[in-house]
């Protein structure tokens, strides 16, 4: 053995006897694998996206475990879409990270995520949770968690939904919607979370509460007040509770 290798006892005999273009290929394999845990760029100890740097994130996924309904109202290009992308991941893998303070699931869920219309939401929500088109793990989800990405027809690389391995074993499973299916498409089965990217009408927010009622679930609204004072904006202004500069809880 090499001598510079003798201060790794603990590396396999194969790796320990390779070629240096052979342990260059396994780094290259190794850098490529870890660019795909997207999750794992956010909210670290240190760094240039360290924790520190975003508290408004952290109160807003904290109060999680505390509120049933969550806003993260705020400017254009904050990272509120990426903090709502942050928290499906983590309650659809199981993957929360020890300083998680949020609510956590003890297994695997079922789940929504949507936007204004089918474009916008391949174009944002499921760029940010998948990855593009063909570019599975990608986004926040990591490619060795996905089980199965199914397209939407005639959607031009939407999809339907994605079933993810969770870390207890099983799989959640997020659908894709947007608002303007309208309120009916929103109705069915119980969700334990939601996470509607960009302000939605009235009629779809409370049809997406009533699926999450019998789970005692989660749902999270991520978006800029661009349309004023709208009932959805007034209610967690007057009925919340702020919990950070830029977010409103309620639903104990």
């Amino acid at each position: 053995m090499p001598p510079d290798m003798k201060c790794l006892p603990q590396l396999p005999e194969a790796l320990a006897h390779a070629s240096i273009e052979e342990i260059e290929a396994i780094e290259a394999l190794l850098r490529d694998k870890l660019a795909g845990w997207r999750m794992r760029r956010f909210f670290q100890d240190d760094g240039p996206l360290r924790r520190a740097l975003y508290a408004r994130h952290l109160a807003f996924f904290k109060a999680g475990a505390t509120h049933r309904e969550r806003c993260f109202m705020a400017g254009n290009r904050v990272g509120k879409t990426i903090g709502g992308a942050y928290e499906t991941a983590l309650h659809l893998t199981g993957r929360y990270p020890a300083w998680w303070e949020g609510r956590r699931f003890a297994g695997p869920i079922q789940a929504w995520a949507a936007g204004k219309s089918l474009e916008t939401t391949r174009d944002i929500v499921q760029l940010e949770l998948y990855g593009p088109p063909g570019q599975p793990g990608t986004g926040m989800v990591p490619a060795d968690d996905i089980a199965k990405a199914r397209p939407r027809a005639g959607a031009n690389g939407a999809l339907d939904y994605l079933c993810v391995r969770h870390q207890s074993g099983g799989e959640s499973v997020i659908g894709f919607k947007s608002y303007d299916q309208g309120r009916k498409a929103f109705e069915g089965t119980a969700r334990h979370w939601v996470w509607l990217d960009e302000e939605p009408p009235v009629a779809v927010y409370n049809e997406c509460l009533t699926r999450t009622a019998t789970t005692q679930g989660l749902i999270a609204i991520t978006f800029t007040p661009l349309e004023g004072a709208t009932e959805v904006v007034l209610d967690f202004l007057t009925k919340g509770v702020v919990v950070g500069a830029d977010c409103a809880a309620q639903g104990d």
